[in-house]
């Protein structure tokens, strides 16, 4: 495998990591292994500290393509609680409102998911990475500063219902760049007339990776270590001070 002109891996996420912890692990055994003070290494796609699931893990030269992989539809599981918001649209934050769910039946579910399909008008979370005035969004809302966000058009090609209860559903999503699923979850909350937060977020699938597909982030390390590395012609790397 030839890292420095460019190699890609898929990386099964764990719960609790940033991306860029995955990245650090990863670009760390590279170094080691290549006897190299630095490499470029980078991801398609953010996932939250609370999801888990496919990342997609560039070095070197493929580094450029960030950009196209990035913009692949992505899937997800997807559970979201019922009868109750919290203002980070996930488990981030403490519930602030409780709502009835007598209401609410897997008929009126269904109904309301076919409203989220197809190109749909969504604003993104006060807790996220978007600029406003070039600072993120989520600095200013963890300091309780109103954020107002201007909405965007994405795309949801699918939406399955994979399990009902009164109190807490699990989607299967099929979505296009950008899509925020706790976004989404507070929207379909609030169309039930119950609220609603993500409680749980797992990516099976960014483009060509699924999940099957991928490697913990140790057997990442792992093939990095015993795979035989090759180097582009006339490269002369400078070893690494121990």
């Amino acid at each position: 495998m030839d890292f420095i002109t460019g190699e890609t891996l898929y990386i099964d996420k764990p719960l609790g990591w940033t991306s860029f912890d995955v990245v650090k692990r990863i670009r760390g055994a590279l170094l080691r292994r290549l006897g190299v003070k630095k490499l470029k290494v980078g991801h398609a796609g953010t996932l939250d500290p609370l999801a888990s699931g496919v990342m997609v893990i560039v070095t070197g030269k493929s580094t450029r393509l960030i950009d196209t992989l990035q913009a692949a539809v992505k899937e997800y599981v997807a559970t979201v609680a019922l009868g109750a918001t919290t203002p980070s649209f996930d488990l981030e934050t403490e519930i602030d409102a409780t709502y009835p769910t007598e209401h609410i039946t897997q008929a009126a579910v269904e109904e309301v998911l076919k409203r989220f399909t197809g190109k749909i008008e969504q604003i993104p979370p006060a807790f996220s990475a978007c600029k406003i005035d070039g600072k993120r969004a989520y600095h200013m809302a963890r300091k309780g500063a109103d954020v107002e966000l201007k909405p965007k058009i994405l795309v949801i090609d699918e939406i399955e219902l994979l399990s009902f209860s009164p109190t807490s559903i699990t989607l299967r999503i099929v979505c296009s760049k950008g899509t925020y699923i706790r976004a989404l979850a507070r929207d379909i909350g609030a169309a039930l007339g119950s609220g609603g937060h993500l409680t749980a977020l797992r990516r099976t699938r960014s483009g060509d990776a699924r999940i099957d597909n991928c490697l913990s982030v140790e057997q990442a390390i792992e093939l990095i270590r015993i795979t035989d590395i090759s180097f582009p012609e006339n490269y002369n790397p400078q070893p690494k001070q121990v």
